[in-house]
């Protein structure tokens, strides 16, 4: 079993053992959890002018858009898109899908104010790949290309789930404030 520390880096190494190692290890969870609000806590580092009620936010709308994008990947993935060979299951995605958050946590660099907009463009897209190559090793796929088309799916979806929460939490705490 490997350190946790050890599977972070793997994980954005974009080691495609670590995620079969997590795919099959049922206490991984609890790893994959830390890693997605560790990365949301370094994205919120940039965004720190909002105050602690800000960062919390962020990390609660940030493990909804997890839990939403690995059922929506999970449905997509295992009921719609299947290979012959697939077979999963929710907390599977989970699991991968976390630790494809791993590259977020390098977000702490954006504290340097002239490198924040690089460093979040790189991570997201490096947090993109690390996903389909998570969603491909848990849905047993085959072809890369059909993890591409669930990841851009469930993506799409997790957005508009995503914009819809933070607008109903904006408009809420607007509201709490007059």
């Amino acid at each position: 079993m490997s350190s946790f520390k050890d599977r972070i880096i793997r994980a954005a190494k974009l080691d495609v053992e670590l995620y079969e190692e997590v795919e099959a290890d049922r206490s991984a969870l609890n790893q994959a959890l830390a890693v997605v609000v560790l990365s949301s806590l370094a994205g919120s580092l940039n965004i720190g002018r909002l105050g602690i009620s800000g960062i919390f936010i962020g990390i609660v709308i940030t493990l909804t858009g997890w839990i939403v994008w690995a059922y929506v990947t999970y449905i997509i993935g295992t009921r719609m898109l299947p290979e012959p060979r697939t077979e999963s299951s929710f907390t599977e995605l989970l699991r991968t899908i976390g630790f494809s958050s791993s590259p977020g946590l390098l977000r702490v660099l954006g504290i340097v104010p002239f490198i924040s907009g690089p460093v979040f463009f790189i991570t997201s897209i490096w947090m993109l790949v690390a996903m389909v190559i998570a969603v491909r090793q848990a849905l047993d796929y085959e072809s890369t290309k059909r993890a591409v088309g669930v990841c851009l799916i469930g993506w799409v979806f997790q957005l508009v789930v995503m914009y819809v929460l933070f607008s109903l939490l904006v408009e809420t705490a607007a509201q709490s404030f007059h």
